[in-house]
This record gives structure tokens, C-alpha cells and sequence, in this order.
């Protein structure tokens, strides 16, 4: 299929092929017939992307600090790598479409194929085929066209915006900006019964707001507008004002709180700056609201990913039924939209609409892109490069490859191994890391990489709740695995996990990377297992929101599963001995995420460990510190930066920051090629995993765990 991508480096544009999206549980497929343009939200991201360097950070200064901070943690070589891998990846654009059902996920039941839908959401890009949450679709229903129903996700931003306005039957409503989001409001607000004021420094929107129904128009720059609005609301001022404009000057805020009457409510749909002056608000007591976009729901996790509605009951207006109420408005014949779509491209033809915003040279209100019917939707890998004859031993198939694998693991494969092939769930992404890594083909569908007799080794590096089946899938194939940490979610993928395993004849790793690192290495060398040790780790691990899908318990699995697995891996290696028992602490959180926690552990050898992993702590102090003392000796490992012996054995060891991604890969590829000792023994794999939930329930039930009465209980159950 074909999709429209812009470098974020240059801006430069590109009609590419790629590969299907993928099609989750709760998704539905599309086959797109229009799409929507937004000259706002869209314009100006691809104007940021045409600045220069300087022009860009000045633009995004929020996104300069996180790499200034970056640096200090990374340095400049390694993040100018990511900042540079993020700006030339192609990256997708378009948020709003309408197309017909060619296939439905497993888990959605209100769609079926063939039915015709409005979509919204970043899946809903400028593309062939799309793959949207069903909560992000809405049914478009018989006889209405679907050019107009390709409004709705932007019909739903202007819907919103009234709705936060709580107008009743016979108020006023003035409307600041009248784009695309400000005329679609206008009709809204008539079919509702509102008279409406519409304002707008262009003349030409002015003019078509009067088609789109506004009792009185008026450009914001003649004289005397404020009494026009006076006269017009019989001296009282108007009863609200949404700004659908989008500016850096604060005279649309500085203006409602002028027009607006006492107790009056001011909305904010459109991007404005809100550092006005005090005296109209504070005087009137002015209600000033912001609308988020298309509703409730929007950037819930649980609503537009997992697909949990909100009840009607609690939530009149989602996001999906604001979309749907636009839909009904077009059935009811209520909305004259035709005026508003000014402009009809065709996908090719896509960079131009958008130079046409850039250059202002026509003028424009509804942009939209009309797509071919002769879309191939069955093609589901593209060939990139033509396999090459070669010896080597490890041909690897990677699935997922997000911001993680493309900075960590990609770049330090080596020379090895046979790059075959590369399956993300967006097709732009799956693209562009084949073509710059050097793979044969790319795809979105996993089973590709399972059913490709040539692939015997499976890179996973997707989100942590997809980690326990593409292992599975990857041993029943026969196929070697290393997958990202966690190895899962549930004692019980575990455990089938563990079968599966031991039944196979194949090698399974975690990217346990830290036990690579050139200074535990250093360390450990001047250790014996049969040593007590005392571990003392503290990591300072920052805080993450709580609606980050890593906290989400079915999707991430939380901080304990998805990272301090690592450390009691890390604890497990240093120590050179079997988990006796766990006992974990939590600072308790009313949204019990559990991400500050303390975790003990006792080996079989006597050794003990204190883990703690702390999230209310500080950026300004390095994320990691390791004490280890032994036998009258101390190692500190400061960040895996600077490791200091101290006692008998005294040694340094200085670098730039390596936890041992690099070494890890080599000693798993060379494992597999050479047929020598494996890096980490499955044992092993399995007792950090098992330990991970043993602290969890430990924080349950407030008491020791003793991991071997621990295994052999999961086991049964």
C-alpha cells in the first residue's frame, strides 16, 4: 500500500510503499476513500520540519531540554545518534479519514466488513490501509457521503468545544477563527438553536460564514466590532466564546474576555497562548475552559487502545460519540458541508496541498485526499534488497523495532549474522528500519517472520504484553529467541513458556544486558561464587505517569515486571548463587503503581542483596549506583561509568556509559554461530523472571517469599 511521510530532518515528503499496518485484537482495517488534511495542527508541524536546526529548537523548546538532558546522561555522541535517528525516520501525518471495513479483529463486535467508517487518531493517517482502535471508528451511516463523513474526528474537536460551552436554546455564541473548525461549529450551533457571531481577520472566512449560517459576521479588524456585538446581544455581551483560532497573539483571549457578558463562559479549542491580562475575567467572573480535542477519552489509554467505553450514564459525550453525533447531523441533513471542502487532491498529488498551505497561495478551508479503489490490500511484504549469498550461521528476523531497537539493539548486531527480515505494526516504521539496516524485506505481520524457513533466530523488542506469545510462536517455529525484557506477564506465560522451552531445541535469551557490562565484568573476575556477597543497588529511577502504558498492568506490567527484573538479574549474576528468598517494600501510592520499592533477596550461598528502586527522587543524580562487599573488599560501579576496587585487589575502570548492550548481542550471536557456552543459561532467565513476581507478591501479602516453595506452588496451580 501506499502511505504519505515526511522527514521531521528537512521536511521533505514522500509517497511511499509499505507494508500493511497490523491489525490488533481491538482494531479495525480500513480501506481509505478520504482523507483529511488539517491546515492547523498538520501545517504546522510541517513547517517545523522545513526550519533549520536553530529554526527547530526555538519551535520545540521543550523537546531541546529533554535533550539536554539526554546529554548528561548519554553524552553528546550517542544522543546526537538518537536525535538524528528520530528526524530522518518517515514519519506519518493525518489524523481524520473515512473508508470501508476490509477485516476486524478478533475482539470487536460493532463493525463488520463492509461497513463504511469515520476514523480518528494517529492511525488515521494519509494512507492506503489504516488500522484504527474500534473506539476511534464510528459507523457512517446509509446515504451519507463519506468525503463528508471524513470530517468527523475534526467535526468531533469542534463538537467539544460547544459541548464545554454548556450554551442552552436561545443564547449567543461568538466564534474567534473560522477555519475549517470554526465554520463547522457555526452549522453545529444553528442546528442547536444558537445564534452565533462569527469573526475572523480574513475577509474570504468571514464571507463564508455567513453560507455556513452565522447571524451576524464580521472581521475583527473593523471599526466598532465590540458595539456591533453589544447591540447584537441587547447590551449583556455574549453568553460564550470559543477561540477555534490558531495564533501567537493573545488578542482573541484579550477579546472574549471583552465581548463576553458576566458569568460568561470562554472556550479554547484552537492552539492560543493564555497569559491575558486579569481585569475582564476577574471583573465578570469569567468561566475560561479548555477543550481536549475530539472528547472524553481522548489520550486514555484504557479507552482508545484497550477499547473500554465510558458509561452513558457517567459520560454523555465521548470522543466516539461526538463523532457519531456529527454523522447523525449529516443523516438529518442538518449541516451544509460542500462549501466547506475547498480543495480535493489526489495521494499523489498530497505535497502540493501542503506547499499550498505553506505558500498561502490559494484560499483554503476543507483540504481533502481522495484515494484510488485499486489499493492493493493483500500484499503484505515488500522486498527491499536482494537476499545475498552468505555463510553465516544467525539469519535474524526482528519484530518490533521502536525507538529501543533502533538506538541499542540495531546499531550493535555486528557483521555476523543475515538481516532477513523486519515486521513492525506500522508500515512506514518496518520500512525505513530495513532499508537503513540493511534487511531484505519488511512486513507487519509476525507470522512472516515465523513461517520464513531461512530466519532461525527471532529478535522481539514490542510492547512487553505481546513479549510471552511471539516467544512461543518463535520456539514452536524452531527458531532461536532473544527478546527484550520482560519475558512476560503472567506466572502462567512463564511456566507455559518454561515447557515450551525444555521441549524445544532451541535457545531462548532476555536482554539481561547490565551482567555485560565491561565494569561487572571487570568486577567479577576478582570474585568467587562460593563468596558471600553483599549488594547494595540504588536506582534512581524517575518518575513515569501513571497513564504511561509501561504502568499499565496488562500492556507494560508495571515498573517491577518491565525493569527490576533487571536489577535482580543483574543482583542474581553478581551474587553467583540460586534465590533463596524476596521480600519486597513499597512506598504506598494511591494509584498503587508500586514503582519506589525496596526488594531484598538471600542466595542459596549466603550472599544478600538490597535492591532499591526509587521514582521520587531527582534527574540531577545518576540513575545508578552498585556497592558490592566481599571478603574485605569493596567495588562500586558509579552509572557504568567509573568502577573503583577497594581492598586487597585494588583497580579502576573508567568509560563512557556501557551497560553491556553491545557485548550482550556479540556473546549471543557468537554463541549461536560457534556453537560456545551460552551467555545466560535459561535457569537463570527463569528464576529473574520468577523472583520479579515473587516480589509482587510479597507487596500482597506482606511477607517473605521462599522462591523454590514459590515455583513449585505456580507450578501446580
Amino acid at each position: 500500500m501506499n502511505q504519505l511521510t515526511q522527514q521531521l530532518k528537512d521536511g521533505t515528503m514522500e509517497i511511499l510503499e509499505v507494508p500493511m499496518p497490523a491489525l490488533g485484537k481491538k482494531q479495525v482495517l480500513v480501506r481509505n476513500i478520504y482523507s483529511v488534511i488539517s491546515a492547523g495542527t498538520e501545517g504546522k508541524t510541517v513547517k517545523d520540519a522545513r526550519l533549520s536546526y536553530i529554526g527547530k529548537a526555538r519551535s520545540r523548546q521543550k523537546e531541546v531540554k529533554a535533550v539536554i538532558e539526554m546529554i548528561k546522561t548519554n553524552g553528546f555522541k550517542e544522543t546526537y545518534r538518537i536525535v538524528m535517528n528520530k528526524l530522518e525516520t518517515p514519519a506519518s501525518l493525518g489524523y481524520c479519514c473515512a473508508g470501508e471495513v476490509i477485516a476486524i479483529g478478533e475482539e470487536v463486535n460493532n463493525f463488520k466488513v463492509g461497513d463504511f467508517v469515520a476514523c480518528g487518531g494517529l492511525e488515521a493517517s494519509h494512507a492506503e490501509i489504516v488500522s484504527v482502535s474500534k473506539n476511534l471508528c464510528a459507523k457512517i451511516p446509509d446515504g451519507v457521503d463519506a468525503k463528508y463523513g471524513s470530517l468527523a474526528t475534526i467535526a468531533a474537536i469542534a463538537m467539544q468545544g460547544i459541548r464545554q460551552a454548556e450554551l442552552t436554546l436561545g443564547e449567543n455564541c461568538v466564534i474567534i477563527g473560522l477555519g475549517l473548525i470554526g465554520q463547522l461549529s457555526i452549522q453545529m450551533l444553528r442546528a442547536s438553536g444558537i445564534k452565533v457571531i462569527a469573526i475572523d481577520i480574513d475577509e474570504k472566512q468571514v464571507e463564508l460564514s455567513k453560507i455556513s449560517g452565522a447571524n451576524l459576521s464580521a472581521n475583527r479588524n473593523q471599526s466598532g466590532i465590540e458595539d456591533m456585538i453589544n447591540d447584537f446581544t441587547s447590551g449583556f455581551g455574549t453568553d460564550a466564546v470559543i477561540i477555534t483560532a490558531g495564533t501567537s497573539s493573545l488578542d482573541p483571549v484579550e477579546f472574549a474576555g471583552k465581548i463576553c457578558r458576566k458569568k460568561g463562559k470562554v472556550v479554547i479549542v484552537g492552539a492560543v497562548p493564555t497569559g491575558f491580562s486579569r481585569e475582564h475575567y476577574y471583573k465578570k467572573e469569567l468561566d475560561l475552559r479548555m477543550s481536549s480535542s475530539y472528547g472524553p477519552g481522548r489520550y486514555d489509554l484504557n479507552y482508545e487502545e484497550k477499547g473500554i467505553d465510558y458509561p452513558i450514564g457517567y459520560v454523555r459525550w465521548t470522543e466516539n460519540r461526538n463523532m457519531l453525533s456529527y454523522l447523525d447531523l449529516l443523516e438529518q441533513k442538518k449541516l451544509n458541508i460542500e462549501p466547506l471542502i475547498t480543495h480535493t487532491f489526489s495521494l499523489d498529488e498530497a505535497p502540493k496541498a501542503y506547499q499550498m498551505i505553506m505558500d498561502k497561495s490559494e484560499n483554503y478551508v476543507g483540504i481533502v485526499i481522495e484515494y484510488s479503489e485499486k489499493a492493493d490490500i493483500t500484499k503484505k511484504v515488500i522486498h527491499i534488497n536482494e537476499p545475498k549469498s552468505s555463510k553465516v550461521k544467525v539469519k535474524i528476523g526482528f519484530i518490533g523495532a521502536g525507538s529501543f531497537a533502533q538506538n541499542m539493539l540495531l546499531p550493535n548486531l555486528g557483521d555476523n549474522v543475515g538481516k532477513i527480515g523486519v515486521v513492525t505494526s506500522h508500515g512506514n516504521t518496518s520500512l525505513n528500519v530495513s532499508k537503513k539496516n540493511g534487511f531484505n524485506w519488511c512486513s507487519s505481520d509476525a507470522d512472516e517472520v515465523y513461517k520464513n524457513t531461512e530466519i532461525n533466530t527471532v529478535f522481539i523488542a514490542t510492547r512487553h504484553n505481546l513479549h510471552a506469545e511471539q516467544v512461543l510462536n518463535s520456539l514452536k517455529s524452531g527458531k532461536n529467541v532473544f527478546v527484550e525484557k520482560p519475558l512476560c506477564l503472567t506466572l502462567d506465560e512463564l511456566n507455559t513458556i518454561k515447557n515450551t522451552y525444555n521441549e524445544s531445541k532451541m535457545q531462548l535469551m532476555v536482554g539481561f544486558n547490565r551482567r555485560f557490562s565491561p565494569h561487572i565484568k571487570h568486577i567479577i573476575k576478582y570474585m568467587r561464587n562460593d563468596q558471600p556477597k553483599s549488594i547494595n543497588y540504588r536506582i534512581n529511577s524517575g518518575n513515569i505517569p501513571a497513564d504511561n502504558w509501561i504502568q499499565d498492568a496488562e500492556i507494560g506490567g508495571g515498573r517491577i515486571l518491565g525493569e527490576v527484573c533487571h536489577f535482580i538479574d543483574l543482583a542474581r549474576f553478581i551474587a553467583g548463587s540460586s534465590i533463596k528468598t524476596v521480600n519486597a517494600f513499597a512506598i504506598p501510592d494511591k494509584q498503587n503503581l508500586n514503582d519506589t520499592v525496596s526488594v531484598s533477596l538471600s542466595f542459596e550461598n549466603g550472599s544478600i542483596a538490597q535492591i532499591g528502586y526509587f521514582a521520587n527522587g531527582n534527574k540531577s543524580v545518576a540513575k545508578e549506583y552498585l556497592e558490592v562487599f566481599w571478603q574485605g573488599n569493596i567495588a562500586i560501579v558509579d552509572d557504568f561509568r567509573k568502577t573503583q576496587i577497594s581492598g586487597s585487589k585494588s583497580s579502576k575502570l573508567k568509560t563512557n556509559l556501557d551497560k553491556g548492550h553491545k557485548n550482550e548481542l556479540s556473546e549471543f550471536i557468537n554463541s549461536l554461530s560457534d556453537g560456545s557456552k551460552f551467555p545466560i543459561p535459561f535457569e537463570e532467565i527463569y528464576e529473574s523472571a520468577l523472583a520479579s513476581f515473587a516480589s509482587i507478591e510479597s507487596l500482597k501479602r506482606g511477607i517473605s517469599i521462599d522462591l523454590k516453595s514459590f515455583a513449585e506452588l505456580t507450578t501446580f496451580l
